[in-house]
């Protein structure tokens, strides 16, 4: 396998664990990236451009990311916040008044943020072209019953989050999440990052194509083996689990136009794991791309846990921020103080204020994994050894 780029002096088993992916645990193409104290120690990338294709990686090879968009577009609010423009302590319904409908007006902001919101499932599923139309996601949470009283418990809002976070932000500032995003953070700072994927960015070809894979039998005991009542949520359609991640029904093609052009941010974000690093080093500290966005304060929001225990959507317990997911058993990061987001599949990006650490994956090659892939569980465990 050809790797490309470059390591520090101390992160030679993150390079190694790297290579190991490939070799052992099935990688076709991928990217990893890892920021300390605001500075780039890891930046490598290997395989193909595509995850059924020959031509190679590039540097600036962009894919999407699934969930671990989520933590990027929950940098928003966050910011939204720290201006001043929006309080987490307020009803959903004081900006969005249709969300009140069905016994939500007890929703707060921090509520939607952290999973608490209660409608993590549509009683009619949207269509693809529903999903990515900009209106029909809203009108379809806002009108939805809560499957629990919000604030009561919580549960992954796999593809609802999507609409949710989306609908609030346009409310409070009267410009999209992802055009939001672009002008406020990412442009800035030259990360190549996008909810919406431009046509501009479509048309050079940097994105690749994204595909399913199973783990080789080389990878033995690191299969990923769910415990059987988080297979058996899976397995039956009529569960919250499934509902919840059959939002939107027919599952949409991800390699198509049409989707990464969607601005949906609880899954179609594209970029670089340089990117995700990158960001995420931005929000605890100054970094070589720029000023840290985050102040202390709200870098300390971010990580604090707002809902933890038994996830009604994904049977096993979890830990969220306000709009991110925290360091657990279920998605292990690189300590208690972890915040951040996986991707269904593989993707990983978190920061860690404490070790001053910022981390990056991106592959092209989705597994079954939803939580705590391999390959990306063996880069941190390595990045861990480093510190």
């Amino acid at each position: 396998m050809n790797i490309q780029g470059e390591v520090a002096e101390g992160y030679e088993a993150v390079r190694d664990a790297f290579v190991r992916n490939f070799e052992v645990l099935g990688d076709r193409g991928a990217a990893v990236a890892v920021y300390r104290d605001g500075r780039r120690v890891v930046d490598l990338w290997g395989g193909t451009h595509d995850a059924d294709g020959t031509d190679p990686w590039t540097a600036g090879t962009a894919q999407v990311v699934r969930s671990a968009t989520k933590g990027v577009a929950a940098a928003v609010p966050l910011l939204l916040h720290q201006r001043g423009l929006l309080d987490l302590d307020a009803p959903v319904g004081d900006y969005w008044p249709e969300f009140k409908a069905g016994g939500k007006e007890g929703a707060l902001v921090r509520d939607l943020l952290a999973h608490r919101a209660g409608v993590p499932a549509l009683d009619v599923p949207l269509t693809p072209e529903e999903a990515a139309d900009g209106l029909s996601g809203a009108r379809a949470v806002a009108a939805q019953r809560p499957f629990w009283e919000p604030g009561t418990e919580h549960g992954y809002h796999a593809q609802t989050f999507s609409w949710l976070l989306s609908e609030l932000v346009l409310r409070v500032t009267g410009a999209s999440l992802g055009s939001w995003l672009a002008q406020e953070v990412t442009g800035p700072r030259g990360l190549d990052f996008w909810i919406g994927l431009p046509q501009a960015v479509a048309e050079t070809g940097r994105v690749g194509r994204v595909g399913a894979v199973e783990p080789p039998q080389s990878a033995g005991a690191l299969r990923t083996r769910p415990r059987r009542n988080v297979s058996e949520a899976y397995a039956d359609p009529d569960s919250l689990t499934r509902r919840a991640f059959a939002a939107i029904t027919p599952l949409a093609d991800e390699n198509a136009p049409a989707y990464r052009a969607a601005e949906l941010p609880a899954s179609a974000g594209i970029g670089t794991a340089r990117a995700l690093a990158g960001l995420y080093a931005s929000l605890i500290g100054d970094t070589e791309d720029g000023p840290r966005l985050f102040t202390p304060e709200t870098t300390a929001l971010a990580g604090t846990e707002l809902s933890s225990g038994p996830d009604r959507v994904l049977v096993v317990n979890t830990r969220f921020g306000p709009g991110h997911m925290l360091h657990s058993p279920a998605s292990p990061m690189l300590s208690p103080a972890s915040f951040g987001h996986p991707g269904r599949g593989g993707s990983l990006a978190f920061a860690d204020p404490e070790s001053g650490i910022a981390f990056g994956y991106v592959t092209n090659a989705l597994a079954s994994s939803v939580t705590a892939d391999p390959r990306a569980q063996a880069l941190v465990r390595a990045l861990r050894t480093a510190l």
